[in-house]
């Protein structure tokens, strides 16, 4: 889509978009087929060796498809289908994914046949696929999380993340024409929409539902700071995974909830220059924020234009350029000879480790910079 960017925007996002060249054509080089999760003292470690089941696995091979397709230097293309085929050890042990194959497959499997046409990809997206809609509750009408958390079994428990792993199921319904895998998304995607997004456009994290009828029963604080609080890259899944359920249903439930997310969290993060707090309703001290929040939030900003009126766009185009700025001017690291892009992640609230460099906030960084430039694939 047309962005209307002015003459800064476009100087400064070209800019960018150098650093970005420079600093993943060494990464790649470096880190090859490990899989990064979290940079330490400037290295990468392999979460592939650690934790091949680990969520954030496919952010690397998505970083690397986006390179591909905006360069087409043949080694990120390489590279990435090298870390695809270590991740078949996890669609093999089965027992250890869970409803976050859709990060895992969409960026790496799904992306390849998308740009490739390769069948064997293909084949490995839809095996994610059915992995994920084998986890929907019929009684329900939603898709478990987990398999069990912090010792506690996930039987009726939902998390707004999945709303950025069903676009798989959308992927997979078209691609074998079968409104099965579209109609398990929907289900969840209104489920959520019943049980999760607030009036006031915060989101839950955690929902745990009745599992024989999907009642409501409790809604823990999950990684932000308590129940009832509001979590902000819960809030970014919503804004992003709500604006993609309208791109493939054209349901406008799911862009009036997408919007609705948005403003709150636009309002939330203009009040500490565009850098969210991990938790927008966490006491005052202490600060603490998480620049991953704010850059997939400017994807789903990006999203949400692309689908509302021509006066409506501004809105979300300013607000999500402003968090990428703010980033990079406080967050970005350009030093070739050091792992990781972005600074300033934070997992969860109550973790004991805060504002470090995670691989997705590099993967939803640069997703960012390329749809400003329509230079990205879309992977969801």
């Amino acid at each position: 889509m047309e962005y209307h960017l002015t003459t800064d925007d476009r100087q400064w996002l070209e800019g960018i978009w150098g650093s970005i060249r420079k600093k993943m054509a060494v990464e790649c080089e470096r880190i090859g087929t490990d899989i990064p999760f979290e940079a330490e003292n400037g290295k990468y470690i392999d979460m592939g060796k650690q934790d091949i089941y680990w969520w954030t696995n496919g952010f690397w091979p998505g970083m690397l498809w986006q390179m591909y397709h905006a360069t087409g230097e043949e080694l990120y293309r390489t590279t990435a289908e090298g870390v695809e085929a270590r991740l078949d050890e996890a669609l093999e042990g089965f027992e250890g994914l869970h409803h976050d194959v859709g990060f895992m497959w969409l960026h790496s499997a799904v992306a390849n046949y998308r740009i490739t046409g390769s069948e064997k990809s293909k084949i490995r997206g839809l095996h994610a696929a059915s992995l994920l809609a084998g986890r929907y509750n019929p009684l329900g009408q939603f898709i478990r999380a987990w398999n069990s958390h912090s010792g506690n079994d996930c039987t009726g428990w939902i998390i707004i993340d999945c709303m950025m792993n069903i676009p798989l199921l959308y992927w997979a319904s078209k691609e074998v024409n079968d409104p099965r895998f579209k109609a398990v998304a929907i289900h969840h995607a209104d489920t959520v929409l019943k049980t999760t997004i607030r009036g006031d456009g915060s989101s839950n994290h955690i929902v745990m539902l009745d599992p024989e009828n999907g009642e409501f029963i409790d809604n823990p604080g999950g990684q932000g700071f308590d129940s009832g609080s509001s979590w902000s890259r819960g809030q970014a899944w919503a804004v992003y995974g709500m604006a993609l359920s309208y791109k493939h249903t054209g349901k406008t439930e799911y862009l009036d909830a997408a919007k609705q997310v948005a403003h709150y969290f636009i309002a939330n993060v203009a009040e500490t220059g565009y850098i969210p707090l991990v938790d927008f309703r966490a006491p005052a001290e202490p600060v603490c924020y998480d620049t991953t929040a704010g850059v997939c939030a400017a994807c789903g900003l990006l999203e949400i234009a692309g689908h509302v009126s021509e006066y409506e766009k501004p809105l979300y185009i300013r607000s999500a350029i402003k968090i990428l700025q703010a980033t990079e001017r406080k967050y970005c690291n350009w030093n070739p000879e050091e792992d990781s892009i972005v600074s300033g992640g934070t997992g969860a609230y109550h973790s004991e480790i805060k504002e470090i460099p995670i691989i997705y906030g590099d993967y939803f960084f640069i997703e960012a910079v390329l749809r400003l430039l329509d230079k990205d694939i879309f992977i969801w």
